[in-house]
């Protein structure tokens, strides 16, 4: 397995939108050396983000923008995305769908973590609907972005066990620990490390 310098990483963004604990884990996976990625920017549609502050913490450049005008707001993000030679990004709880414009015109990968067995449960709420659902199992899934809501392909599942007294607060925390995992996992299975 090849040993990546800091210099020969992939240039990764993240976009978040709430907490980023999927941020947090990812720039803590970066930080090891068999990580194929190095985070050098986060992007949000929330400037009250509380993920936001991993930014300062880390040092890694981080960008707000204003989802009102979605065309032009993209467009900024690639502008930023260039400008930073981005290969990468990673969506980590960012609750913006990206346009099929923005996909076409970005030259790189884009991953998404998803809280669901998909294609089960596509979008949100999907906790809450596993459980009326009575499903047995749910858990995360880490896919390609394209231009159909949670459609891309499948890289890596992580199963979780819905059990009786599971509340949807109680299913979400037992799979967001999952997803701190898988994310990462994912990452070195597409660039076959």
């Amino acid at each position: 397995m090849a040993i990546l310098t800091g210099s020969n990483k992939i240039k990764t963004a993240v976009f978040i939108s709430g907490t980023g604990s999927n941020l947090k884990s990812l720039i803590k996976f970066s930080n090891l050396k068999k990580s194929p990625i190095t985070i050098k920017l986060i992007i949000s549609d929330n400037p009250k983000a509380k993920g936001l502050i991993y930014g300062k913490i880390f040092k890694i450049k981080k960008k707000v923008f204003n989802f009102k005008n979605k065309s032009v707001a993209e467009k900024k993000i690639l502008l930023e995305i260039n400008k930073n030679k981005i290969k990468l990004i990673c969506l980590a709880g960012f609750m913006k769908i990206i346009s099929k414009n923005f996909i076409k015109n970005f030259k790189g990968k884009i991953l998404n973590i998803h809280p669901s067995l998909l294609p089960k449960y596509k979008g949100l709420n999907t906790h809450n609907r596993a459980i009326i659902n009575k499903e047995k199992f749910s858990g995360c899934t880490v896919h390609l972005v394209n231009s159909r809501l949670d459609s891309g392909k499948i890289i890596l599942q992580k199963k979780v066990e819905i059990k009786k007294k599971d509340t949807s607060k109680r299913l979400a925390k037992k799979i967001l620990a999952e997803e701190h995992k898988l994310y990462p996992k994912a990452i070195l299975k597409i660039f076959n490390l």
